[in-house]
């Protein structure tokens, strides 16, 4: 592990990272951008949600970032975490934003880490960073529809069974959930449909380099389940299932 001393801040109060923050390099997979609930926080990140975007440099290397870890403030509707997930939180807190109600949640969306460094312990400082803010700005809970880092290794294994097991110490056995779950969090529930990409099946060429040829199934580098192709009708499908994850500050 790489000893580091991060620095992290919000964006608001270092908005010189605001064009870089979207450039640094990631290892997340193409077709991944092509949410399009994503739209309605990405490109207006740096003026409407800035200070819900925490960013981390490092002492050796000030001003270039290492990692960023997004979080978005809603209204929720009730106590359930909704089945919607990560597009679910994004759409309410949108709605909550245009029309000026006051949010009562905040959820995390995102911790992305420079791909030179994955593996060096960044991840869990920002998670530890994420709820300290969120404390900070009075919320009584941080939850995450959490993407965990290694169900792409089994696309066909269900997400309800992956998400609970364990390994012999009761941890979780995936990485990105034993983060969350030694950061204080605890795993609630299955958000069965929290990412939903959908494309014709020439999009969906140039987003993997993959055929998309034959009706059916079709397992996709990166991603958690299979994708569903329909060779007659010209699209694929990809719904992704993450785990809710609430945090308690309190």
């Amino acid at each position: 592990m790489i000893r580091m001393s991060l620095r992290i801040t919000t964006l608001a109060e270092r908005p010189g990272f605001a064009a870089a923050l979207w450039e640094m390099e990631h290892g997340w997979q193409v077709f991944m951008f092509n949410d399009p609930v994503a739209d309605l926080f990405y490109p207006i990140a740096d003026r409407a949600y800035a200070d819900y975007v925490l960013v981390a440099d490092d002492d050796a290397e000030p001003g270039r970032l290492v990692a960023r870890a997004c979080m978005i403030p809603y209204t929720a509707k009730d106590s359930e975490l909704p089945d919607g997930g990560w597009d679910a939180v994004i759409r309410q807190g949108w709605l909550a934003r245009e029309t000026g109600v006051a949010p009562d949640s905040v959820s995390a969306l995102e911790v992305t880490v420079r791909r030179d460094l994955l593996g060096a312990g960044v991840s869990p400082r920002m998670v530890a960073a994420m709820r300290q803010h969120a404390a900070r700005r009075g919320f009584a809970e941080l939850v995450a529809p959490v993407r965990p880092n290694q169900k792409h290794l089994e696309p066909h294994t269900p997400m309800e069974e992956y998400a609970f097991r364990t390994r012999a110490d009761g941890l979780p056995y995936d990485a990105w959930l034993r983060v969350h779950v030694r950061a204080g969090g605890r795993i609630v529930k299955v958000a069965p449909r929290s990412m939903v990409v959908a494309g014709t099946l020439a999009e969906w060429r140039e987003w993997t380099g993959l055929p998309f040829d034959r009706t059916g199934p079709v397992e996709v580098p990166g991603a958690l389940g299979p994708v569903h192709c329909d060779v007659a009708h010209d699209h694929a499908v990809y719904v992704e299932p993450n785990v809710w994850v609430r945090h308690p500050l309190r």
